[in-house]
């Protein structure tokens, strides 16, 4: 793996560890897709680093668990912005 790549992925471990920021978020400030942090945070790291890769994991999966709070969250700010 490439010494970019490997920099890269533990930086965004590191990030995530630290902020508990989600996918996107973390997509957008590392300047790269979704798709690429995914794999980066789980099959990457994973190879570079197993305790992080066990820290991350616990994080995306508490992501997950309250995604589906986090959406409706996010239409209710829509809807409560709208003028009627």
């Amino acid at each position: 793996m490439n010494n970019s790549i490997s920099g890269r992925v533990i930086s965004e471990a590191d990030y995530i560890i630290e902020t508990g920021k989600t996918v996107r978020e973390l997509a957008s400030i590392f300047k790269v897709s979704k798709s690429t942090v995914h794999k980066d945070l789980h099959e990457r790291l994973h190879k570079i680093d197993k305790a992080k890769y066990i820290e991350v994991d616990k994080i995306l999966k508490y992501h997950i668990d309250i995604r589906h709070l986090r959406g409706g969250e996010s239409t209710r700010q829509k809807y409560r912005n709208k003028s009627c």
